[in-house]
């Protein structure tokens, strides 16, 4: 049995000739502790997959199951890590953390509540600066405490939308590193979404591309059979590793870069008959607003002799 299962999935948003479908024919297995990233297109609908595995959304077709229960509303259970951070600019590091503890852990006592925010704290090493405000925070420390929220309220699956499209090379470098540091000591299941097919191939053990959408689908699940830790200056020289990107950007670049449909509307214009600007009004013959065509009739004027 797969710890998350989608099958047959399908999503679209609208309705009648404005609709849109955004994902068909989605079928997903993942096992427990397993990290595995999906790649694929900006607007190809990856947001709106992890949308579905969170319960943010319900699919239109299909199921989306952990550990064989439905998932019909967000959990805990499962943690989400966003691009933009998403952390409320009035309170710390701590009580940013210390929020989303107190809310999962009610019962727990203040002493073990403080040891649980303070621990994930410094498994993203923001110690030093636990009683800062978001505002004194660079773009890397905050989405670190992203992460460390996201860990602390001990989810079955951490999803992360794109946690570092957001980040310069060097801090997004080091994010990297250390999420894949973290997921080596807990071993979480992990859903990494990503434009970054070199970042896919780091940081999971499966890598998935999406196709283009509209109705964009999963293509096939490729292996990331590379021994951790990777190191990514040497990496560039694995061959497994040239092997798996030239595979996964063949399949975006061909099969899976194809529009896999296309909307076609007919176009009405306008039945309206332009001013004349180049008329110069007097009071006998004052300048006309646009008329439509149809709106136009016979006279029949006498003048007299």
């Amino acid at each position: 049995m797969a710890f998350l299962e989608l099958k047959n999935v399908e999503k679209g948003f609208g309705t009648g000739s404005e609709r849109t479908e955004i994902l068909t024919d989605i079928n997903l297995d993942i096992k427990e502790g397993e990290f595995v990233a999906i790649v694929g297109y900006s607007g190809s609908g990856k947001t709106t997959l992890i949308s579905l595995i969170a319960g943010l959304l319900h699919p239109d077709i299909g199921t989306v199951k952990l550990e064989d229960e439905i998932v019909s509303e967000p959990s805990p259970d499962r943690a989400i890590v966003f691009q933009n951070y998403s952390l409320l600019p009035w309170l710390n590091v701590f009580e940013n953390v210390s929020l989303a503890v107190d809310q999962i852990f009610p019962s727990w006592t203040p002493a073990k509540r403080r040891e649980q925010v303070e621990k994930y704290i410094g498994m993203v090493n923001l110690t030093p600066a636990l009683l800062k405000t978001p505002a004194e925070l660079s773009g890397g420390m905050r989405q670190r405490v992203s992460v460390a929220r996201a860990l602390a309220m001990e989810p079955k699956i951490l999803l992360l939308d794109e946690p570092l499209g957001a980040l310069d090379a060097l801090t997004r470098a080091v994010l990297q590193d250390e999420i894949c540091h973290i997921w080596e000591r807990d071993k979480k299941t992990v859903v990494l979404i990503t434009n970054d097919v070199d970042e896919g191939i780091l940081m999971a053990d499966r890598i998935i591309p999406l196709s283009a959408g509209p109705k964009a689908s999963l293509g096939k699940s490729i292996p990331v059979n590379i021994p951790r830790p990777r190191d990514r200056k040497e990496i560039n020289n694995n061959p497994e590793y040239r092997r798996i990107r030239k595979e996964v950007i063949d399949y975006l670049l061909g099969e899976g870069g194809k529009k896999r449909d296309s909307l076609e509307r007919a176009l009405t214009l306008p039945d309206i008959e332009p001013e004349d600007l180049t008329h110069q009004p007097t009071f006998f013959t004052p300048r006309r607003a646009p008329k439509r065509r149809g709106e136009k009739k016979k006279e029949n004027i006498e003048v007299a002799a």
